[in-house]
């Protein structure tokens, strides 16, 4: 069994950052086609920037702006080269925020990380991502598929029915949360189901504790991680070295200062800025609002891009929770719906290996249903289920946190 997809993923690194940076002008003059790359890029000579010091001097596109560009020009804010009659799919995620997948053999560039976890043509992968309107569902397939994999488009919820599907299919692979594998496991052997056949997982979309990895794999199934955005696919993913992320070749990527486009030190935490080489939906310093450090030195699975040390948290106050972004400005919604409740914090957790949310909102004379009023709220707000705690005036620190996420890290 080869160990790597391809020559890419071994070439000399000194060889890759010019090989990157030739593209880099081809690149991002196809971006400035799109009107929204053109006014953002403006005064921008692409056939100027041909190494990673001159990308550092664009400026940063925050995730965070993409929405608001969407309603200015919809459907995609003008950052596509590539028009919605012309797309595969056309996707939306929570947020609202609109994606497109486009035509083309692995164009979320998800293979390189489903071969990582040990996938390989005629295997059977269960995904459990989600399919109704968001990408999470058709990158992890569409990698898989590219290596010559059948996938059981499990989505999310009906975890019997799933079950039944993976007894009856016997896959060898899995994908989705780690949350979810581990409730498929665990109803398995309640109900007596078969579910043995799993010995390998790629995660992604909620955190992976050293402890979740270990049960996991000591009920069989070996499990790496990946991390992945809609606008960007695979941004990086774990070996079996298990030692940080490795790079994805279709991307450049930086650690930059918080809140500025100034890349930090090797090793030091920022924010994850990304450049992506799709051709119909370029990304050009997008800022993920997520939190990294670069690790020294090369994987010893014999990869030789830069690593980065995992997801560390979020540059702002976002959350991801299980596999689902959380903004403070759903927070605010919540309390618009309720105007007795005063200052709200929204604190993210684990417990029995699960993410969990729980509304802290202070209220002077809370009427008896209000607490489960405001429940009701938050899931609708957010689709995913909170408990809520009503607090007296003042118990909240004065800190403007609305999201403390309270998880532990690694």
């Amino acid at each position: 069994m080869p160990d790597h997809y391809d020559s890419l993923e071994t070439r000399d690194p000194a060889a890759r950052e010019r090989e990157q940076a030739a593209r880099l002008p081809e690149t991002i003059a196809r971006a400035m086609a799109a009107p929204g790359w053109a006014k953002h890029l403006a005064g921008i000579d692409a056939q100027g920037v041909t190494s990673r010091a001159a990308l550092a001097k664009l400026p940063v596109l925050r995730k965070a702006d993409i929405a608001a560009l969407q309603q200015e020009h919809p459907p995609f804010g003008g950052l596509n080269v590539t028009p919605p009659s012309r797309a595969k799919r056309l996707l939306m995620s929570p947020g609202p925020i609109f994606e497109p997948e486009g035509e083309g053999h692995d164009w979320w560039g998800a293979a390189r990380a489903c071969f990582a976890a040990g996938f390989r043509s005629g295997d059977i992968v269960h995904n459990s991502f989600a399919y109704h309107l968001t990408p999470g569902g058709f990158i992890l397939e569409s990698g898989a598929h590219a290596l010559g994999c059948a996938v059981i488009p499990g989505g999310v919820g009906n975890t019997e029915q799933q079950l039944d599907a993976i007894a009856h299919y016997k896959p060898s692979g899995y994908v989705g949360t780690p949350d979810f594998l581990k409730i498929l496991l665990d109803t398995a052997e309640k109900s007596g189901k078969e579910a043995t056949s799993i010995k390998r997982g790629l995660v992604s979309g909620a955190a992976l504790p050293a402890s979740l990895r270990e049960e996991l794999g000591k009920r069989g199934v070996a499990v790496l991680q990946c991390y992945a955005t809609a606008e960007l696919g695979v941004i990086a993913y774990e070996s079996e070295a298990r030692e940080g992320m490795i790079v994805n070749e279709t991307l450049i990527l930086e650690i930059v200062r918080p809140g500025t486009g100034d890349p930090v030190a090797e090793g030091e935490v920022g924010e994850v800025v990304v450049t992506s080489f799709n051709p119909d939906y370029p990304m050009i310093r997008l800022g993920t609002g997520d939190l990294s450090a670069l690790l020294p030195g090369t994987s010893p699975c014999g990869r030789t891009n830069i690593r980065i040390k995992g997801w560390m948290g979020r540059a702002d106050q976002t959350a991801k929770v299980k596999g689902m972004f959380v903004h403070p400005k759903q927070v605010a919604e919540v309390a618009a719906r309720h105007p007795a409740l005063k200052k709200l914090r929204l604190v993210v957790g684990r417990a029995a290996e699960q993410d969990t949310m729980t509304l802290l909102a202070e209220c002077a004379a809370p009427e008896p249903s209000l607490a489960e009023a405001v429940a009701a709220t938050l899931q609708s707000v957010t689709k995913l289920k909170g408990v809520v705690t009503l607090v007296a005036p003042g118990a909240l620190p004065n800190d403007g946190k609305v999201i403390a996420d309270e998880r532990p890290v690694g």
